[in-house]
């Protein structure tokens, strides 16, 4: 009795020994293969941020190597040659968003800078130092003042003889890289020679030290390193946007002399393997208790193993069925997402050419114009040649050049109004934009004899706005078409546009019309009041101009006035590096 309640009990104690050992082999080997999939997943990822890196670095090494030959750096001898070559430079820094360009002679002194944040010399400098020896040199820092971290390009420049007579350095913004990345992936970062992370795309990983220094306040700390499947896991603590145990990978960078490494949590591989051997360990007890089942009850053996096997078979189904249909809304949801910015992008575009449409006649007969009047001046300056008055074919000659200014101001404008393309946010100067509106809109409100009062002379300075330059055109564009469209049919029409200053800048569009008839739907897509068949527009203006506003973080809101409708168009203004930095 003894020895049949021993191997009563001594065999479910093995089985689930077994099971249990079975389990964790199962589990190591499920962590093994996630830690596989995921260390592959990650060096992609890591590749692809170090491409990035490097290549938006190398735009800048291009504009060193490009800008170092201008004519207007060859001599620097006298003062005015080099406030020329600082006009240049500042121009070259402003249109490539470096932070700054400098050209220095070979013992280092700076002889013309766009920003001088080099100040008087760079001698020491490693970079120069290669670049005088006539190779590109590269090197990086931290700017003082201001704590701005920065990569440098240094492109010899040779003299007739053939010696380095100095170097043009760009300074890249490093800030300006990482905007197009940050917390786009998991935790990647940049260090330098001495271990110090100087690009990353988390801010709480900047200037961190692993090695050789003490912890600093804020900072996450390696608690420990080991290897698993050939794979480095690190323990980490002290940050909370950092996993706590994490897969680390690196690969070297010597384009821009740097690390790149990349840390990425564990847990759902730790998840995953650990969901393989709980099934497998529920499949395993579930097999042994039907095997102790039919030990106590053979005569209940098909119904049990029956019942088993289609409560298992449900439950794979119902998982089958539940992966199909989470893919299946994973990839309509991406398929939607990607469809919606097409057509944002689309009606945008479509509200541009809109506009154009509304106003190509007068457009045709702003250009037929200046032409005609070509064709004129040109047949007179040719009689004036012909009987020897070259004073007067001169004059002629000079309103054929204004007639050809006033074209290509016109098509330059227009070319840039019709393209279809996303502008990054940046300063806008507000007054050049309503002037480029108010010049596209003229032959229209010409035509339809409109009388446009834009008060330009009352800003001496330019009105730094923050926003997109021909998104913003389009807004305006849009408004004033819209205020001609309403006073159709009347006697006297009028717009005014005016601009005030202030912790918000407002623009201010009011016509003679008869105002806003349904103020509340009046930012609806396709609400119009214009008669049904129309060639107008699809009223699309206002919300297209209400959705471009918003996403300068502005506003835009429509009144009755009593004598017409006014339009008042809210911007942030232009806040220098702070907007900067906070937009990256």
């Amino acid at each position: 009795m003894k020895t049949q309640n021993y191997l009563r009990w001594s065999l479910p104690a093995g089985f689930l020994l077994a099971v249990a050992a079975l389990a964790l082999a199962v589990w190591s080997y499920g962590y093994r293969q996630a830690l596989d999939s995921l260390a592959e997943r990650s060096a992609a990822d890591l590749a692809l941020a170090s491409d990035r890196v490097s290549t938006q670095l190398q735009v800048y090494q291009e504009l060193a190597v490009l800008t170092v030959e201008h004519p207007a750096l060859r001599d620097l001898s006298a003062p005015d040659l080099r406030a020329q070559a600082a006009e240049l430079l500042r121009s070259v820094a402003d249109k490539t968003a470096a932070l700054d360009v400098f050209f220095a002679a070979a013992d280092g002194t700076v002889l013309a800078a766009a920003e001088g944040v080099a100040a008087a010399g760079v001698a020491r400098q490693g970079y120069f130092t290669r670049a005088m020896q006539g190779a590109l040199g590269t090197g990086h820092g931290v700017l003082q003042p201001g704590g701005k971290r920065a990569y440098f390009y240094a492109a010899p420049a040779f003299g007739a003889d053939g010696r380095v007579r100095g170097a043009l350095v760009v300074v890249a913004d490093v800030a300006d890289v990482e905007q197009t990345w940050r917390g786009s992936l998991p935790a990647v970062f940049f260090t330098n020679a001495t271990g110090e992370v100087f690009i990353a795309n988390r801010s709480e990983l900047l200037f961190w030290q692993r090695v050789g220094a003490e912890p600093a306040a804020g900072k996450p700390q390696v608690t420990g390193k080991r290897l698993h499947a050939g794979h480095e896991i690190w323990s980490l603590r002290g940050s909370a946007y950092l996993p706590q145990q994490a897969l680390h990978l690196s690969v070297q960078l010597p384009v821009i002399g740097m690390t790149g490494e990349i840390l990425v949590d564990v847990a759902p591989a730790r998840a995953i393997a650990a969901l393989q051997a709980a099934a497998l360990a529920a499949v395993c007890l579930a097999f042994g208790a039907m095997l102790f089942i039919v030990m106590e009850r053979r005569r209940t053996l098909a119904e049990a193993n029956a019942v088993l096997e289609s409560r298992v078979e449900q439950r794979t189904k119902a998982l089958s069925l539940a992966n199909d249909r989470l893919r299946r809304e994973v990839r309509e949801r991406e398929e939607a997402e990607a469809a919606l910015k097409r057509a944002q992008e689309d009606l945008v575009q479509a509200g541009k050419l809109s506009a154009l449409g509304q106003m190509s006649a007068g457009i045709s007969h702003e250009l037929n114009q200046p032409l005609m009047a070509i064709q004129q001046y040109a047949e007179n300056g040719t009689a004036f040649l012909q009987r020897g008055k070259a004073e007067r074919t001169g004059e002629n000659l000079g309103r054929i050049a204004d007639m050809a200014a006033r074209m290509a101001r016109i098509i330059k404008n227009l070319r840039a109004f019709a393209r279809n393309e996303s502008e990054p946010m940046g300063r806008v100067d507000l007054l050049q934009v309503i002037d480029t509106a108010v010049e596209l809109t003229t032959p229209r409100l010409k035509a339809d004899q409109v009388a446009l009062r834009w008060d330009r002379g009352r800003h001496a300075d330019p009105v730094l706005a923050w926003g997109g330059e021909v998104r913003l055109t389009q807004v305006f564009v849009n408004l004033i078409n819209n205020a001609a469209d309403a006073m159709q049919g009347q006697t006297e029409k009028m717009i005014a546009v005016s601009v005030e200053t202030g912790p918000r800048l407002q623009v201010r569009v009011q016509d003679s019309g008869p105002g806003i008839r349904e103020p509340e739907k009046m930012f609806d897509p396709f609400y119009s009041t214009k008669a049904v068949g129309s060639s107008e527009g699809m009223g699309l203006g206002l919300s297209i101009s209400y959705g471009l506003v918003q996403s300068f973080g502005g506003n835009i809101r429509g009144t009755n006035t009593g004598g017409g409708a006014m339009f008042t168009v809210e911007l942030e203004p232009w806040r220098g590096a702070e907007q900067k930095e906070d937009a990256a």
